[in-house]
């Protein structure tokens, strides 16, 4: 049944070497098979590969990120969609109605666009491209931002609409 309350959060436990609960549900997103421990060497190594970048780097700025978990979360903050449009039939014709996405649905959104901006690059290793695009959505840049940018342009157009959302 389709909306039910789950304890799937309250049962979630945090990430071993961060303890970001965050973080193990992307892990648990990234997760194909029940192989976790294949997920959590890909985040990891793509986290180990962000703070190298870091040491390389050094961002300037008060609000830089200072550890490869900041940008990790910069990233998702960057991404995070704030609305969406659904299909709404009225009178026989379709409309794209923009709605506001919930907390959830945003981070899922958030989750599943990153991730889908990495399995598209096929060829590179996993862990290589989410370092990339990790770093690339923490400074608005990247797939997943773009794909974030497109949603918004698409419920801006559709504003005329927005009278059929409740």
């Amino acid at each position: 049944m389709a909306g039910r309350i789950t304890k799937s959060e309250s049962q979630l436990k945090p990430d071993p070497k961060f303890g970001d609960k965050v973080l193990a549900k992307f892990i648990n997103c990234i997760m194909k098979d029940g192989k976790k421990a294949v997920a959590q060497r890909v985040i990891y190594d793509a986290l180990d590969q962000l703070e190298a970048r870091l040491k390389k780097e050094k961002p300037t700025g008060d609000d830089a990120p200072k550890s490869a978990i900041e940008v990790f979360h910069k990233a998702l903050e960057n991404v995070r969609p704030n609305v969406e449009v659904r299909s709404k039939r009225v009178g026989g014709a379709n409309y794209q109605v923009p709605m506001p996405v919930n907390a959830r649905r945003r981070q899922s959104l958030t989750f599943r666009w990153i991730i889908t901006a990495c399995r598209a690059e096929k060829g590179k290793p996993m862990a290589r491209c989410l370092s990339k695009e990790l770093w690339d959505a923490s400074k608005n840049e990247g797939k997943a931002v773009n794909t974030r940018e497109q949603t918004h342009r698409m419920a801006e157009a559709n504003k005329a609409f927005s009278h059929f959302a409740f």
